[in-house]
């Protein structure tokens, strides 16, 4: 490709839809460039909030910027697995000094308040009043195990929006399935697929 930024250091601005800076990224090596869409790979970076608070990147992090679709994709590579981060925003574009996108603030984020919350399934029932499969679990966001192992603990997939969502009888919270992490029973942190 003609002028590829392949193997070059580029800055990122992110801004919001009114056109007023939201951050930026000190610097994205760029590994692969095509008529439709950036690849490229940060650690380390500082990155500069719209109200002039910093913090580094603590993990690489592989960025997909397409130029024609309204989203972007930033896989970050952690000590114990993948975590994907997916913008709603414009496609990208490179004016000479930056890599530039707008945020419409409409993320796709398992993990929106920054953390997961890890539950337990514990069984599969049938809920004949609603005519559909349920996934009991335990909830550990409590101390008291009545509530914490409730059989109203249920996830139901919803056919309406493709997702395994459910409510709890702890402090009526509700959640949506983002991952599923098998442990074959055998030590911490095994699988057995």
């Amino acid at each position: 490709m003609k002028n590829s930024l392949v193997g070059q250091d580029v800055l990122i601005h992110c801004y919001k839809h009114d056109g007023k800076p939201h951050r930026t990224w000190s610097r994205c090596k760029i590994l692969e460039e095509t008529d439709r869409h950036f690849i490229g790979i940060n650690n380390n970076t500082l990155v500069t909030e719209s109200d002039g608070r910093s913090w580094v990147t603590k993990e690489p992090a592989i960025c997909y910027f397409p130029k024609d679709r309204w989203y972007n994709v930033i896989c970050m590579i952690r000590s114990d697995g993948i975590y994907y981060y997916c913008n709603i925003a414009s496609p990208i574009l490179y004016d000479g000094e930056a890599l530039k996108y707008i945020d419409y603030d409409l993320d796709l984020n398992p993990n929106i308040d920054g953390t997961d919350h890890f539950i337990v399934v514990t069984g599969r029932g049938y809920d004949t009043s609603r005519q559909q499969y349920y996934y009991t679990f335990m909830d550990n966001a409590t101390s008291n195990s009545d509530d914490g192992c409730s059989n109203i603990n249920r996830l139901y997939y919803k056919t309406e929006n493709l997702k395994l969502e459910g409510s709890t009888k702890v402090a009526n919270r509700y959640y949506t399935v983002t991952q599923v992490r098998p442990n074959d029973g055998g030590k911490y942190d095994t699988t057995s697929l």
